[in-house]
């Protein structure tokens, strides 16, 4: 067995960690923005899987989303807040502007996971797509502003 998967997106062709959640579009960014070495917080990922998790039911809701996906996408979110999946998301804290990296690591971190949940084959994007199922709805704009609220919330209460 390899020690890698060939993962593709709009770029083409990327190797991925065979067994990784995330997908080409992190590799891509790991790659590209090794800058400090220190990775986003746990509470913070946390916050971002959370709202991923909720609107994954919102989404089922209005049709957008086949509830059999959004159920997988809200246990893969609450396995991500569970710290069940901590080492699925390397990317540095410094990357771009808007964070678009870190709210697409989360998304095919969430794909991969629902995909296996399913029984599917990791990188697949089939029955969980990273953007069409996972993303729906969403704006990394919107995520990650929300998210920095939601983490420092939490960690206000704790």
């Amino acid at each position: 067995m390899s020690d890698t998967r060939i993962e593709k997106d709009s770029l083409g062709e990327v190797e991925v960690p065979a067994g990784a959640y995330y997908g080409a579009q992190t590799e891509r960014a790991r790659r590209n923005f090794p800058i400090s070495g220190i990775t986003l917080p746990k509470r913070f990922i946390a916050a971002v899987a959370l709202i991923k998790g909720e609107a994954a039911v919102v989404n089922e809701e209005l049709g957008t989303v086949p509830a059999e996906a959004a159920r997988a996408i809200r246990q893969a979110a609450q396995e991500i807040i569970d710290g069940k999946l901590d080492g699925q998301f390397p990317l540095d804290v410094f990357q771009t502007g808007s964070a678009t990296s870190t709210n697409m690591n989360v998304n095919e971190v969430l794909s991969n996971r629902a995909i296996e949940i399913l029984g599917g084959v990791l990188g697949s994007k089939k029955p969980v797509h990273p953007n069409d199922h996972v993303n729906a709805g969403q704006s990394s704009n919107d995520v990650i502003p929300t998210a920095i609220h939601v983490a420092a919330y939490l960690a206000i209460r704790e």
